[in-house]
C-alpha cells in the first residue's frame, strides 16, 4: 500500500506563522503520523528522544524568538530533514557507517543555519548511504514499498514523499537529489555548483559535490533556494521559454519505458504551447560517465585517506572497494580528468545559445525505482549536468503501472538557477492541467 502524501512547505508555512494550526498542535499530529510510518519506510535515522528534542527546539528556538506571528520568518516551524552526512548542531552526524560516529563530527552546516534564521525546524537526520555513496540504508519508496527510494540522499526524499517533513536537505556528487526525487515522485533542486554553501558536509568529492533541497513541489523549492542560494535575485520566468531535447547516445541510455514517458511528456507540453526542439548532443556520453567515476572514486579516497587507514573493517566492501579504486589511480589522470571536467562546462553552455534554448529537458532517470533495496539506481541521467556543475531540477511525470514515479529533468545555463525553477513551475503547471 502506497504511503504517498507529500505536503507543500508553502501551506504548513502560512498556517504555522499565522497560528492558524498552533505549533505544539501540528507537532503532535506530526508525530502520531511519524509513528505510524516512518517503522514502515524507515526515512530517520532512529533517535528515541526525537519529538522530545523538537518540541524543546520549537519552545526555544521559534515560539520564544517570535512570539508575534506578525514577526514570524517565512519557514516558521517547517519540519526539515537533514541528510545524515550534514551537520546540525544537537543530532549526530554518522553518515549511514560503523565508522565511529564521534570522529565524524563538526561545525554546523551553513544551509543548516540559513534553513533555521528562516525559521525552519530539524526533525533529525535522514538516511543515506554510507558515505553518500553506494551502500543503501534500509529506506523504502513510499509509493511502492518493495522498491528502492533511489540514493544517496534516500531518506530525504523518501520522508518528503510520505510526509515525515515538507522539507529536506540532500546533496548530489552524481544523480543523489535528482534521482531519489524522481523515484519518490517529489521535486529535487541541484544548484549551479558553488551557489550553496557546502561548509559543515561530509564531502564525497571536491570537484562534483552539490547541497540541494527536496520538496513536494516547485513552489516550495523556489521559496527554499531562495534562501539557501547565494546572491538569489527575484527573475520574472522567461516569455515563452524554448526547450531543448539533448538526441543521441545519452538520451539512449534510458530505459525503453522512461524514452516512452519522455516522449509522451514531450508530447503533452507541446500540445499545452510548450516550444521543443530536439539536437544532437553529448556524443562523448560514455567518455564522460567514465571520467565521473574515476574522478568520485580519486576524490573519496583523498577524502578518507586518514578514517580508511584507521577504521578500514568498518566500511562496507563496496565503499572500501571505491577508495582502493581511487588509491590507484595517477594524479596525473585525475588532473586531465578535471581539465576535460571544465571544457564539458563550456561545451554545454554553448548549446544554449547556438540553438537559442532557455532550458533542456531529459529524463531524469534511467528508468523507475529499482525493485529491492540492494541498488539506488543508476545516476547517468544527472552525471553530466553534476560534471559541469549545471543546475537541475526534476519534476513528477507520470506513473508506471506499479505506481513508480518518472520524473521530467530540466536543465538550464550556469548559475541561472532562478530561471530554472521558473521553468520547472511553468512545467509543472503544464504537466497538472
Amino acid at each position: 500500500m502506497a504511503l504517498y502524501n507529500p505536503k507543500s512547505v508553502l501551506e504548513i508555512a502560512t498556517a504555522l506563522r499565522n497560528d492558524e494550526i498552533p505549533l505544539h498542535v501540528y507537532l503532535t499530529e506530526l508525530e502520531a503520523e511519524y509513528s505510524r510510518i516512518d517503522s514502515q519506510i524507515e526515512a530517520m535515522v532512529p533517535e528515541p528522544k526525537r519529538f522530545n528534542i523538537v518540541r524543546r527546539n520549537a519552545v526555544k528556538q521559534l515560539l520564544g524568538r517570535w512570539p508575534d506571528p506578525a514577526t514570524r520568518p517565512p519557514l516558521f516551524g517547517v519540519p526539515l530533514g537533514v541528510k545524515d552526512i550534514i551537520h546540525a548542531t544537537g543530532w549526530r552526524t554518522r553518515a549511514g557507517t560503523n565508522v565511529p560516529w564521534d570522529v565524524l563530527q563538526g561545525e554546523q552546516a551553513t544551509v543548516v543555519t540559513r534553513l533555521l534564521e528562516a525559521g525552519a525546524l530539524v526533525m533529525g537526520k535522514t538516511v543515506t548511504t554510507e558515505f553518500a555513496c553506494f551502500s543503501p540504508g534500509p529506506t523504502r519508496n513510499p509509493n511502492n514499498l518493495d522498491h528502492s527510494p533511489g540514493g544517496s540522499s534516500s531518506g530525504s526524499a523518501a520522508g518528503v514523499a510520505a510526509g515525515l517533513f515538507p522539507l529536506a536537505l540532500g546533496t548530489q556528487t552524481g544523480g543523489s537529489i535528482i534521482r531519489p526525487a524522481s523515484f519518490c515522485g517529489v521535486v529535487g533542486f541541484k544548484a549551479s555548483f558553488g551557489r550553496i554553501p557546502r561548509d559543515g558536509v561530509l564531502l564525497v568529492s571536491e570537484w562534483f559535490d552539490h547541497v540541494g533541497p527536496i520538496a513536494a513541489d516547485v513552489g516550495s523549492i523556489q521559496l527554499a533556494a531562495s534562501i539557501l542560494c547565494d546572491d538569489w535575485k527575484s527573475v520574472s520566468a522567461p516569455e515563452a521559454p524554448t526547450f531543448g531535447v539533448p538526441d543521441g547516445p545519452y538520451l539512449d541510455y534510458a530505459s525503453d519505458a522512461s524514452r516512452q514517458n519522455f516522449e509522451a511528456t514531450l508530447n503533452k507540453l507541446q500540445q499545452s504551447g510548450v516550444k521543443i526542439v530536439r539536437f544532437d548532443a553529448l556524443q562523448d556520453f560514455l567518455a564522460i560517465y567514465n571520467r565521473h567515476a574515476r574522478i568520485q572514486a580519486g576524490q573519496l579516497a583523498q577524502v578518507h585517506e586518514e578514517l580508511f587507514t584507521r577504521f578500514v573493517t568498518d566500511y562496507q566492501p563496496p565503499t572500501a572497494q571505491l577508495i582502493r579504486d581511487g588509491q590507484a589511480l595517477e594524479s596525473e589522470m585525475l588532473q586531465t580528468d578535471h581539465n576535460k571536467q571544465q571544457e564539458l562546462r563550456v561545451s554545454l553552455e554553448a548549446l544554449f545559445d547556438l540553438h537559442g534554448i532557455d532550458a533542456l529537458l531529459t529524463p531524469a532517470t534511467v528508468d523507475v525505482a529499482p525493485h529491492g533495496l540492494a541498488s539506488t539506481g543508476d545516476p547517468a541521467m544527472n552525471i553530466p549536468w553534476s560534471q559541469s556543475g549545471l543546475p537541475a531540477i526534476t519534476i513528477p511525470s507520470g506513473r508506471n503501472a506499479n505506481n513508480l514515479p518518472f520524473g521530467l529533468q530540466i536543465v538550464g545555463p550556469y548559475w541561472k538557477d532562478e530561471t530554472v525553477i521558473n521553468c520547472g513551475a511553468l512545467l509543472e503547471v503544464a504537466l497538472k492541467s
